[in-house]
């Protein structure tokens, strides 16, 4: 992939065009700093906190206490060395990963889409906060169908109209997300005990274990959570997509979705560029690798572990060991009960409160993810040569098939957010184990050497692959 310059180091290099056309050549465009790229990932992160955090590791916790508690921060940790390998092809070519694994096999790219929209069909989060919100309301009947539809239409209407709907998606999710680290901050003295701390550290480091076979803990909800430890499945491929409209590396390049009613829209599929591998574009890169890994592991890791591990250690202190309920969000309920009796009335309304923001902010970033990615997909391989179905009309398109589809399965009766949950979290793992072996490829064979991945960050990689694939083959013959 690569040309050499006499007896001088590499200086060009190509990406495989095979299933896609060759690229052009431009300069790296110059790294900017920690605050002006600071949000690329307060989507995804606002994703993790809805999914894992609030629902998925509390319940664990609930269940078997702190035993599984290290499975989470592995899991956390495994996803920052993923994020940053999608984010890698992204900033040194502007192209997604997934458009990355179709160069090598074609199939890849419509594989991925069926495996988003199966994932993410399931509308648990935005089911999980009606129900959340009727909590807050102190409603006891209240119609968690209707307003689960109406909140489903109100996205839809907000990602229709943004002129740049990157930019609105992150202004929404840094409100939301703040909200809820709000809570977590004001849970830590108020809410949470000494004892469970203590616990934290003599059942979490002291007794852990991996509690396949416990009641209530199946080997799909384990996976999940493992899963969502972190965002999940095909919301961190899109990783390349947010850090490409909020312009890093070779990003800056590439258009971005607009809304087809009050943005300009560009026809171009989403095909990237190479760089020359001179002293200049070099010193580019390694600044754009630095930042770029200190806004994913202060954004992502350090507040998705700190919000995980705190929102873990408030369901020891309220609900205990053994308490709550697998087949719906009884567990919620009663930690908000207690809550109200042992601190406020008014911290308890605000824990169910917090909860729905966390699940809103989730289906909010899954509808937007699941369709950047279909969007980007079908632009560069099914309506590369249409200047009337720009990237931006498909994923209008794509945002409303999800909203329909989630409000068939609703009204159809499927409507339980604990087992909608675990159903798509489920499905996500498989789908980590599939694109942790095609990223070491990927960024092994289509770049070249001075970019490649090596090193720990290779044996962490190959380690999430076995350690997903194991769990991926436990789902398979438990289910069959």
């Amino acid at each position: 992939m690569t040309e050499d310059d006499g007896p001088q180091r590499v200086k060009q290099w190509t990406l495989p065009d095979k299933y896609l056309p060759s690229v052009p050549v431009r300069d790296l465009p110059e790294p900017l700093g920690l605050r002006k790229i600071t949000g690329a990932s307060v989507i995804i992160l606002a994703t993790a906190i809805g999914s894992g955090e609030t629902v998925l590791w509390p319940y664990i916790t609930s269940q078997v206490g702190f035993v599984f508690l290290w499975a989470a921060v592995v899991g956390f940790g495994m996803q920052f060395f993923l994020n940053m390998e999608i984010e890698r092809y992204t900033l040194a070519t502007g192209e997604s990963a997934i458009t990355g694994f179709a160069r090598h096999w074609k199939p890849w790219w419509w594989l991925f889409i069926i495996f988003a929209l199966f994932q993410n069909f399931w509308p648990g989060w935005a089911t999980g906060a009606a129900t959340t919100l009727g909590f807050t309301l102190g409603a006891e009947d209240f119609p968690v169908v209707p307003v689960t539809l109406a909140a489903l239409v109100a996205i839809g209407i907000t990602l229709t109209l943004s002129p740049v709907v990157y930019q609105y998606v992150e202004k929404i999710q840094f409100v939301l997300v703040a909200l809820i680290m709000l809570f977590v901050v004001v849970a830590i003295p108020v809410g949470t005990t000494a004892d469970a701390w203590g616990a934290v550290f003599t059942e979490g480091i002291g007794d852990i274990g991996f509690p396949i076979g416990e009641a209530n803990l199946s080997i799909a909800l384990l996976l999940g959570a493992l899963a969502f430890a972190g965002a999940g499945g095909a919301n961190n491929l899109v990783q390349s997509n947010y850090i490409r409209d909020k312009g890093l590396g070779m990003g800056q390049h590439i258009p971005k979705i607009v809304s087809p009613i009050t943005g300009h829209e560009e026809a171009k599929p989403s095909l990237g560029y190479t760089f020359p591998l001179d002293e200049e574009n070099m010193r580019r890169w390694r600044g754009w690798w630095k930042v770029a890994n200190r806004e994913q592991f202060i954004t992502f890791f350090v507040i998705g572990v700190v919000s995980l591990v705190v929102l873990s250690v408030l369901a020891y202190s309220t609900v205990g060991v053994g308490r709550a309920d697998q087949e719906d969000l009884e567990f919620l309920f009663l930690e908000g009960q207690i809550l109200q009796d042992s601190v406020a009335p008014w911290f308890g309304t605000a824990f169910w409160a917090a909860a729905t923001l966390a699940l809103f902010s989730t289906n909010l970033g899954i509808i937007d993810y699941t369709s950047r990615l279909i969007a980007d997909q079908l632009k560069i391989h099914a309506a590369k040569d249409s200047s009337f179905w720009t990237e931006s009309k498909i994923y209008v398109g794509a945002v409303w098939l999800m909203i329909v589809v989630g409000s068939i399965i609703l009204l159809s009766g499927v409507d339980q957010p604990f087992v909608l949950v675990v159903i798509s979290s489920s499905i996500a793992g498989v789908q980590m184990f599939i694109y942790s072996g095609l990223l070491i490829m990927l960024n092994r064979r289509a770049l070249p050497r001075q970019l490649r991945i090596s090193g720990v960050r290779l044996a962490v990689i190959a380690a999430a692959f076995l350690f997903f694939g194991f769990l991926s083959v436990m789902l398979v013959i438990d289910n069959f």
